[in-house]
């Protein structure tokens, strides 16, 4: 064999006891996982590499279900803050929103859109413009030898809205709505594992739930699933997981509820509201999933809190009204008074919303303060701070949003259907500490020093049950057979390294990760391995 982990207390995925065992490798897979096998002295599975792991738990690789890392695997070749994690896999073209399938008009529209998630991607060459060519890039990334960890795809539905569309908020033609079935059908035949929306952000919230339902039917038949950032997390919230819940089953679609959350000082205390909605659907037949951060803060960008009319036209448009003194005296009223859709329906409080990063490196003096903060300090209102900073910083500013409830968080991560997922941006100076550090802050506070899952549930839920999801059958446990994307932890000391203070500090307490069976940690290091290739769709439709 390539290599033999001799003595590893394995916690295989399955959610069943730990045990003791030797795991070879070889070419890529496990090839045999030996329990017990000092204790009973039986002949012992030799390699070419012997990997002592006393006091070190072996368990899959895990799978990150919610990931914005789509131009970051194409520009870093390192990428710890995913891989020192043990992240082997991550799913990305997330909240409707990524980089195929595109024209290039759309293209220039979606760069500048999201310009506060994965930065403008002036330094990436955009030489694709299908879900396939965007794969095959990740393929064959940084001189062909491929990315630092695996990624999975999503049809991103506000990005094909785009294209067929545009950005006007009206119903589509039956002719555009054909093109837009068009579209995700064939990203999913190009490999993409199901579809994404960001029913927050535009274009893809102009969209009824009669067209959302035509194409979730579309990528039922690819055998795929819907995650979609609902419409609410705040005012509305359960009505949105309702109206997910419904849409999906008459579609006859999976569904993944994406970073589940029940934030707001209206959604105190109701995270078992969500679960028993859940648990309803779940017990009359429905296929559903969902994945969070052990977080409470959330992230997103300053001008995703605008009004959806105020976004109406693309980024063009939303900056001329904000140039505009009247109308932006509207969406003033609507943010701080009605509580705009953009902001879940809930009047946005400015001492919770916090700079983390911006485009423009001269407005850094913004980051790590609330937009209250840089009010005060410049004797002003805070939405003539906050407007002035969409303007100058070109729409490119990124926010922590200081609205959740650690009760909902623990609530929710206990559930049986529940997966991880960082929801990690990774661009701007202060940027949200999930990003380098959920899987381990899950392993160390959650697990360890909170007791909210044990060990072994925990693992399931962030290996076993995400690979089920995306329809992975060799993924997701230590198991014979299966690839050896495998991580090695001690579990009295993992935990997440970043905080709000130091946010890109990587993790403790995780020595080894491997993909493809090659160390891409290896004692606490990076080593220079690219493993990472695209995961395609394992059916087909």
């Amino acid at each position: 064999m390539d290599l033999v982990i001799r003595d590893a207390e394995v916690v295989d995925g399955s959610g069943g006891p730990s045990y003791r065992a030797d795991v070879g490798i070889e070419g890529g897979r496990i090839t045999a996982v030996v329990q017990e096998a000092a204790a009973a002295g039986c002949l012992r599975p030799e390699a070419r590499r012997v990997l002592d792991a006393e006091g070190l738990v072996l368990s899959p690789g895990f799978i990150d279900m919610h990931a914005h890392s789509d131009l970051a695997l194409l520009r870093d070749p390192d990428h710890s803050a995913k891989a020192a994690q043990g992240v082997t896999l991550e799913v990305i073209g997330q909240d409707g929103l990524s980089y195929a399938p595109v024209d290039d008009r759309t293209l220039a529209e979606i760069r500048r859109a999201i310009t506060g998630w994965n930065g403008d991607g002036d330094d990436i060459d955009f030489t694709w413009r299908s879900v396939g060519g965007y794969l095959d890039r990740l393929d064959h990334g940084f001189g062909g030898e491929g990315i630092a960890v695996n990624a999975a795809y999503l049809v991103p539905q506000g990005a094909v809205r785009m294209l067929a569309v545009g950005w006007d908020d009206r119903e589509a033609t039956p002719a555009e709505l054909d093109r837009m079935r068009q579209l995700v059908a064939d990203g999913l035949r190009e490999g993409a594992v199901g579809m994404s929306s960001g029913l927050t952000y535009t274009p893809g919230m102009y969209a009824k739930d009669a067209e959302l339902t035509e194409l979730c039917r579309v990528v039922a038949e690819y055998d795929g699933y819907y995650c979609p950032h609902h419409r609410s997390y705040g005012a509305g919230a359960l009505d949105a997981y309702r109206e997910m819940v419904d849409l999906t089953r008459e579609a006859g679609c999976p569904l993944h509820l994406a970073h589940a959350t029940m934030n707001f000082g209206v959604n105190k205390g109701k995270g078992p509201d969500l679960l028993a909605l859940l648990d309803k659907a779940l017990a009359d037949g429905a296929d559903i999933s969902l994945d969070t951060y052990p977080y409470t803060p959330g992230c997103t960008t300053l001008v995703a809190m605008l009004p959806s009319w105020a976004n109406e036209g693309g980024p063009e448009s939303v900056l001329a009204r904000l140039k505009d003194d009247g109308t932006a005296e509207r969406i003033r009223h609507h943010m701080e008074v009605v509580g705009a859709d953009g902001c879940h329906g809930v009047p946005i409080e400015w001492d919770t919303i916090e700079i983390s990063g911006v485009n423009d490196p001269a407005l850094s003096s913004y980051v790590g303060r609330t937009v209250q903060q840089s009010a005060d300090a410049r004797g002003e209102a805070p939405w003539t701070t906050a407007r002035r900073l969409l303007l100058d910083d070109g729409l490119g500013s990124t926010i922590l949003q200081h609205v959740g409830h650690e009760e909902n968080v623990q609530a929710i991560m206990r559930h049986r259907v529940h997966t991880g997922g960082s929801d990690g941006i990774l661009r701007g100076d202060k940027p949200h500490p999930r990003a380098y550090g959920t899987f381990p802050q899950y392993l160390g506070r959650y697990v360890r020093e909170l007791g909210v899952l044990s060990l072994e549930e925990c693992v399931a839920h962030l290996t076993s049950r995400p690979a089920a999801r995306l329809r992975l059958p060799d993924r997701g446990l230590v198991r014979e057979g299966y690839r050896a994307d495998l991580v090695l932890f001690d579990p009295q000391t993992v935990a997440a390294g970043s905080t709000f203070d130091a946010p890109r500090t990587l993790p403790t307490g995780i020595p080894h990760v491997l993909i493809d069976g090659r160390f891409v940690i290896e004692d606490g290091r990076r080593t220079d391995v690219l493993a990472g290739r695209a995961v395609r769709r394992t059916t087909t439709g």
